[in-house]
Order: structure tokens, then sequence, then C-alpha cells
């Protein structure tokens, strides 16, 4: 598949919440980045967003724009809007995505995006004093990648 088509494909089912079709754009091999998972390898990666998206509600939104690509790499922007957490904070979270292709199939994907503004909006004050730290981000990837240990434990009974 040409990888402008790849890459709008897989944020077109990002935002109708269609994770099945987001993960076949994925090599097997893939390899996803972020900072609030880390970094995730093949089906682990793929799990993530089946686990996001089974607590997407109905207010959560995804746009994207600004795709670049050629036939070994590219890059897309792309804008959450979504509650988070108990307290159903409002978040809009701006990324940047970065891809590598193989296989007609994306095999790397790495999104960043400002961690320090997203704490401050999806943990409130706590975010705002340390959620700009090293010690913060290592717990939030901790306490992500936890989360994503349940859904596949739950997922495979």
């Amino acid at each position: 598949m040409d990888p402008t088509a790849l890459i709008k494909k897989f944020y077109t089912a990002f935002s109708e919440g269609d994770a099945a079709t987001m993960t076949s754009c994925y090599h097997t091999d893939i390899v996803f980045q972020d900072p609030v998972f880390g970094k995730l390898n093949g089906a682990r990666a793929c799990t993530m967003w089946k686990m996001l998206l089974s607590q997407k509600k109905a207010e959560t939104s995804i746009s994207f724009s600004n795709i670049d690509t050629n036939s070994h790499d590219g890059t897309a922007n792309w804008i959450a809007k979504y509650q988070y957490g108990d307290k159903n904070r409002p978040v809009v979270n701006h990324v940047q995505a970065q891809f590598k292709f193989k296989d007609g199939k994306i095999i790397s994907h790495t999104d960043t995006f400002d961690l320090w503004k997203w704490t401050r909006q999806a943990l409130g004050i706590s975010g705002y004093l340390i959620g700009w730290t090293p010690f913060m981000k290592k717990k939030i990837q901790a306490t992500t990648n936890q989360k994503l240990d349940a859904f596949i434990e739950n997922s495979s009974t």
C-alpha cells in the first residue's frame, strides 16, 4: 500500500475507534514508542491500541494532518481530545508521529509530545509540580505498562 494511504488508513481507523484496522497497518515486527508507554514491540504495541480504544468515550476525538511520506519513512501530526481519568480532566494532546515502512506496513512508529503539558492537563497539580521530572516519566510508564499487562491478562482468560 502507498505509505500516505497507509497513514490515512491508520488515523481514520483511530478516529473511528477501529483497533483491528489500525493494527492491520502495522508490520508484525512493529516497534512503537511514546513518552507514556515507552517502547513496545510486536503484539504488545497492537494490544496497547486495543486497550486505549476499549476505553474511548463518545466525546473523544482524533484528528490528523500534515502527512508527509516517501517509500521508506514518513511523518504526520495528530491531535487527541479526550477526558482523562476518574476526574474526567480535559486533555488536548498535540502529537508528532514518525514512521518507517517495510513490506507495505508500518515497521516503526514513534509519537512525540510534551509530556509535562500532558501531565498538567491529565494529572492536575501533581502533573504541574513534578510532571516534567524523569521520576514522573518513569512512574507514568510503569503504571501504563501495568495497565497493559492487566488488559492482556484479562483478554487471554
